[in-house]
C-alpha cells in the first residue's frame, strides 16, 4: 500500500518545496487557457471552474501519454481532460485538443501552433498546471512564448489535500524533488529561462530529501525529459 502521509522527519523540507513552487499568480481574464496534461485530473477540474467564472472563452488541453498516465487516460491526457471538462459543463466548441506533446516545451509550442491554425493569436494566456510544476511551466513559457503575458496557476489546495488526491505521498515528494532539480538543470541547458537563483533554504531541503532517498524523478542523463 502506498504511503498516504508525509513522514514527520521530512515534513518541513517537503513543505519548503511545496511553497516554493507555488507562484501565487492570481487568475484573471485572459484570451486563452492552456491545461497542461499529466496524471492530475485536478487540472481539468480547475480549468472548467475558471471557465465558468468567465475568465476565458478558449481552452487548449495538451498532452499525449506517459507510462504513469496511460492507465488513467488510455486515449491520451488531453483527450481525457477534454472529456472531463465537457462533463463539467464546458461547451465542446470551447475546447481544442493537442494530443502529441510529451514535455512542457512541446505542450506550449504545439498549443501555440494549434491556436494559430484556428486563427487565434493570444496576447494573454493562463496556464493551469500541477502544483509542483508551476515554476518550470512558467519559466518554459518565457522561452517559448516571450511575447505573451503568461500566468500559471494550479487548483488551490494544501499539501495534505494534494497528497490525499494522489494517494501516494512518496510520489508527490519525488515529483517535488524532481521539479526542483529541473529548474536549475534546465536553465543551465537553455531549456527554460533563469531569472532568479533558487533560495538557500530550498537547496537545503532538496539536498536532504535526495539524501533521504526521494530520487525517482531526478534526471540523470541531462535530457529534457519531464513527462
Amino acid at each position: 500500500m502506498p504511503n498516504v502521509m508525509i513522514p514527520a522527519e521530512v515534513r518541513e523540507d517537503v513543505e519548503t518545496l511545496w511553497v516554493f513552487h507555488d507562484l501565487q499568480h492570481e487568475p484573471r481574464q485572459v484570451d486563452v487557457c492552456i491545461g497542461l496534461g499529466g496524471h492530475d485530473l485536478g487540472v481539468a477540474e480547475y480549468t472548467a471552474e475558471l471557465y465558468h467564472q468567465g475568465l476565458f472563452r478558449q481552452i487548449v488541453f495538451t498532452g499525449a501519454n506517459a507510462p504513469t498516465t496511460v492507465d488513467a487516460f488510455p486515449e491520451g491526457e488531453a483527450l481525457g481532460y477534454r472529456d472531463h471538462a465537457i462533463a463539467s459543463g464546458v461547451p465542446a466548441e470551447a475546447v481544442l485538443v493537442e494530443p502529441e506533446a510529451t514535455n512542457t516545451s512541446e505542450n506550449l509550442e504545439y498549443s501555440r501552433n494549434l491556436l494559430v491554425e484556428h486563427g487565434v493569436e493570444p496576447t494573454s494566456v493562463l496556464l493551469v498546471s500541477h502544483p509542483y510544476q508551476q515554476r518550470r511551466a512558467f519559466a518554459t513559457s518565457q522561452m517559448v512564448w516571450p511575447d505573451v503575458d503568461v500566468l500559471c496557476v494550479s487548483r488551490p489546495q494544501t499539501l495534505d489535500e494534494y497528497v490525499a488526491g494522489v494517494g501516494d505521498a512518496d510520489r508527490v515528494v519525488d515529483m517535488l524533488v524532481g521539479e526542483t532539480q529541473r529548474l536549475t538543470l534546465y536553465a543551465e541547458l537553455g531549456f527554460i529561462s533563469h531569472e532568479e537563483d533558487v533560495p538557500g533554504d530550498v537547496i537545503g531541503a532538496f539536498d536532504r530529501l535526495v539524501a533521504a532517498g526521494y530520487t525517482s524523478r531526478l534526471v540523470e542523463d541531462r535530457r529534457p525529459i519531464d513527462v
